[in-house]
């Protein structure tokens, strides 16, 4: 995996090449894959931009990851993701965790019951 971050508009950016688990040995071309996270306040800013990719040629996958028109996949992950899947309570963080990973489009509400318990 290859990845760089970038400040755009003062916004970061992170973007990595990778290769599915699973298909590591299989000669598999590597995807292009780009990383919105830690800026995304809410859920009305989290919907913005999943909504500008998926309605727009897109098409939605899991755990906060998208796909634009051209092939890019995008990973949409709100500040309060990533709150809640590092909270020092590590049963807190696997709840958040394990919530996320049923989701495709991040609904910061549920994350935030899931880490309540």
């Amino acid at each position: 995996v290859r990845e760089k971050r970038r400040c755009v508009d003062g916004r970061v950016y992170g973007d990595g090449n990778s290769v599915p688990r699973t298909q590591w040995r299989t000669g598999v071309q590597a995807h292009r894959s780009v990383l919105v996270s830690g800026r995304n306040r809410d859920q009305a800013e989290t919907d913005r931009y999943w909504n500008a990719i998926v309605n727009h040629g897109g098409e939605e996958s899991a755990c906060g990851w998208c796909k634009d028109k051209w092939g890019l996949s995008w990973q949409i992950t709100p500040t309060a993701l990533m709150d809640a899947i590092t909270d020092p309570d590590p049963a807190a963080a696997k709840r958040a965790f394990d919530a996320m990973m049923e989701m495709g489009k991040i609904d910061i509400a549920a994350i935030e019951a899931a880490r309540r318990g």
